[in-house]
């Protein structure tokens, strides 16, 4: 295959006079397995709509399932989506378009002003600075920029441009900017900075079924209290002031399309440790990316069939029935439904795709309990066996009458967890990321199937820390204290010495330590990567 894929919703979107290139439509991308095995491909998406749940979110969200490199990715595409996360990181670059737009100050306040970004380059060359350094906070391809006069030139919106909305006029611009693009080194996007430690935990105090019970809560403001950390409880309310914490530690139910996803991009953005941090929130909250993530690891899991809008009949003869219809992005058991019939499959996929392009089909395997393998830091942390409640098949049963009823649960020691469950466990995080995950996972006889692998595991007191006590408690937040004091210079991890507590040299000064690998800090969630 092309080292660039460029994927469209139609084959017509592309005009005969756009450059001579590799041309898929979205719906071959993402059925076509033989993208699943190229571990290479750099994608262009060019989708019509990048909508949450839609055809071209699904094309960027498969494509890092799949290790594509992408465009836009699925982090841009969500915070692209919500002025009141994407305004977070135009704060620093207001002054530069004030100074950029310098010849408009004579026009009055309320006038307005677009132009557009493609592939980091601007029509007007007195804007390609601003426009460089949109397309580095938000790698789009296609972008219009609204400028609003108010005391000073202020960016009203930014948003994505559908290809064929772009008009003739601006063909020759798109055709310039694509050839620039398509020749020009995938640019990564920067790390961000971090400081010392205050840790503040968000939690909702309404939510029925959260987290992290109300005693773990106070533990982990206890266990602060012996490691000298400051850890306060904060709410959707105290977002103004999550920049005053060096930390955040997410115990709400989290999910892109809410605030808990807007609290993550902004800690983010302001350079704090963070758990759950935006990426691992963006894959872990769709079952369809976990599904690819899981085929192209091969991972096992129950025999998964992805459904596009329109084609559920193709469960006809492939799924044996019962079966287990789910909608992307539920949790808790919500929006997993089962299926004794095709007839009732095909049912209540009708019903999930007025919420969603694609939904899934999985087969059903019924067992007593689930596996729960938690996870910090690829370092597996506790396990728990969750029962399922009598006459029920999931962990957590919904009434009509909206309450709710959980099964019985043990919890296990690490060491005591059947070699086949952690090793699949691990294996299935770590092809997420360092974060905190709490993997699920079915055992039947020999052989195990990972369900789902979740970025906000539980931590109730009487429940996972069974067996850990205070140091399950303990250990997170030392993990988040050291991800705050990350050094922002070069790191030494020498032969022999631990990487949690690696000798420390300044910026540019790597010395001649034998047996060194130099490792610098790649971003937020405290993620390194070598450097030679």
């Amino acid at each position: 295959m092309s080292a660039h894929t460029i994927v469209v919703e139609n084959r017509k979107d592309w005009e005969p006079n756009f450059p001579n290139a590799n041309i898929v439509e979205v719906k071959e991308y993402l059925a076509n397995p033989e993208y699943l095995k190229s571990k290479q491909e750099k994608v262009i998406n060019l989708c019509r709509s990048y909508r949450y749940l839609s055809l071209g979110y699904y094309c960027s969200l498969l494509a890092e399932a799949r290790w594509h490199r992408v465009i836009p990715s699925v982090k841009t595409i969500s915070d692209l989506s919500s002025k009141s996360v994407y305004s977070l990181d135009l704060e620093d670059l207001e002054p530069l378009v004030e100074k950029s737009f310098r010849r408009h100050s004579d026009q009055p306040p309320g006038s307005t002003f677009q132009f557009h970004v493609f592939f980091g380059r601007c029509e007007f060359p007195y804007l390609q600075d601003v426009a460089r350094q949109i397309f580095d906070q938000f790698p789009c391809p296609l972008l219009r920029v609204e400028l609003k006069r108010r005391d000073t030139w202020q960016i009203a919106f930014i948003k994505p441009v559908a290809l064929n909305n772009i008009t003739p006029e601006q063909h020759p611009f798109f055709i310039e900017t694509l050839n620039s693009h398509l020749g020009s080194r995938w640019r990564e996007p920067r790390a961000s900075k971090v400081s010392r430690c205050d840790i503040a935990i968000l939690y909702n105090p309404n939510e029925k079924l959260p987290p992290s019970n109300a005693k773990a809560l106070q533990n982990f403001i206890k266990m602060g209290k012996k490691l000298n950390v400051d850890v306060d409880l904060i709410e959707k309310k105290d977002y103004p002031r999550l920049a005053e914490y060096d930390a955040l530690f997410i115990r709400e139910t989290t999910q892109v399309d809410h605030y808990t996803y807007r609290f993550a991009k902004k800690a983010e953005s302001e350079g704090m440790a963070v758990i759950d941090d935006p990426d691992s929130i963006l894959k872990c909250s769709n079952k369809v990316f976990l599904a690819e993530v899981m085929k192209a690891h091969n991972i096992p899991t129950p025999k998964t069939l992805i459904l596009r809008k329109g084609k559920a009949s193709i469960l006809e003869g492939l799924m044996s029935y019962p079966c287990v219809i789910k909608i992307p992005d539920g949790s808790f058991s919500r929006g997993v439904f089962k299926a004794e019939t095709f007839k009732e499959a095909e049912e209540i996929a009708e019903r999930l795709f007025k919420e969603s392009d694609l939904i899934l089909a999985q087969e059903f395997l019924y067992t007593e309990f689930d596996w729960r393998i938690g996870v910090l830091n690829r370092k597996p942390l506790f396990a728990c066996q969750y029962y399922m409640p009598a006459k029920h098949w999931q962990i957590v049963k919904h009434e009509s009458s909206g309450q709710v009823t959980e099964g019985r649960y043990k919890t296990w020691r690490v060491e005591e967890i059947p070699p086949l469950v952690l090793n699949t466990a691990m294996k299935a995080a770590n092809a997420i990321g360092n974060g905190f995950y709490g993997v699920d996972i079915k055992q039947r006889g020999d052989a195990v199937y990972v369900i789902e692998v979740n970025d906000n595991p539980n931590v109730e007191s009487g429940v996972e820390d069974l067996c850990l006590g205070d140091t399950l408690y303990q250990v997170i937040i030392e993990e988040l204290v050291r991800r705050v004091e990350l050094p922002m210079g070069d790191i030494a991890v020498v032969e022999g010495r631990s990487a949690i507590n690696p000798q420390v040299l300044p910026r540019g000064e790597r010395g001649e330590l034998k047996g060194a690998v130099l490792l610098r800090k790649k971003g937020s969630n405290g993620e390194m990567e070598g450097v030679m």
